[in-house]
């Protein structure tokens, strides 16, 4: 059984779809499952294979699984077995104590371009948890250490084939802008920003809503890219990049943690 599992859990993170892997931790008294017990729920709610008890035992592992994989924490629930009625609803005698942990895939960055903007970034996000793929003709990948994968033969973009929340982050230098942003856009990302000036990027838009692309896909576009750090250099420039990304990812707003520092205030003169 524990082989089993352990391969099914192989081949879904492979397939890079999230699950739980729930294990019976504790019991007290009566039970019918036994400590150690283990069971892989998909992200349905459904046990895919093994066993942690059965009825209503079940049905509240399941729906704490549900709540894990949306907040993407772990947790320990305790399970009463002696009462029908606000227990599990199985009058067993006992009570078992079970750990619930969800295992989401990487977020997977697709990084359109080459130079050193770029490889920042696929190094800055590799870091911070992202699997990434670099997709541009010029890429090197013995410049790109920390990317999964590198494409080079795909000058039109076609292998970019972004899932539902992926990011996606396009410094073509405005040679394959066009093609790039039409392949995200027709996608579910989740993230869409371009590497670019106000002005190139307003041709860009421009020619896509000459396209067909109405206002509500072209709102998904961040161009241009990044958080406004006041950004110059190359390394900066990725750093706000993928300071959009995380702000994105976490839900967060991008302002000063010290209420008493206002963002106007923060500058320090530069040494340089």
């Amino acid at each position: 059984m524990t082989l089993n599992i352990l391969e099914l859990q192989l081949e879904l993170q492979q397939t890079r779809q999230p699950y739980v892997l729930a294990t019976v931790v504790e019991i007290l008294g009566s039970s019918s499952a036994k400590p150690a017990a283990k069971a892989l729920i998909d992200q349905s709610g459904q046990v895919v294979t093994g066993w942690i008890g059965g009825g209503c035992a079940q049905s509240m592992v399941s729906q704490t699984a549900l709540k894990c994989l949306k907040s993407g924490e772990p947790s320990v629930i305790d399970i009463d077995l002696t009462d029908e009625i606000f227990g599990a609803g199985m009058p067993c005698g006992g009570s078992m104590r079970v750990y619930v942990e969800p295992f989401l895939p990487k977020p997977q960055l697709w990084l359109m371009g080459h130079g050193r903007i770029v490889e920042n970034l696929c190094e800055f996000a590799q870091r911070l948890g992202f699997a990434v793929i670099v997709n541009d003709p010029q890429a090197e990948t013995a410049h790109f250490p920390a990317a999964s994968v590198v494409i080079v033969n795909d000058s039109r973009y076609q292998q970019l084939q972004p899932q539902a929340g992926d990011y996606v982050v396009i410094a073509t230098h405005h040679k394959g802008d066009y093609d790039a942003l039409t392949q995200a856009l027709n996608s579910q990302a989740g993230y869409i920003a371009m590497v670019s000036s106000h002005k190139r990027a307003q041709l860009v838009l421009k020619r896509l809503r000459q396209e067909g692309f109405d206002e509500s896909m072209l709102a998904r576009v961040r161009a241009p890219a990044g958080l406004d750090l006041g950004a110059k250099l190359p390394e900066e420039i990725a750093l706000s990049i993928v300071s959009e990304m995380i702000l994105v990812r976490r839900g967060g707003h991008g302002g000063c943690l010290s209420a008493n520092q206002p963002a106007a205030e923060t500058s320090i003169p530069s040494l340089a």
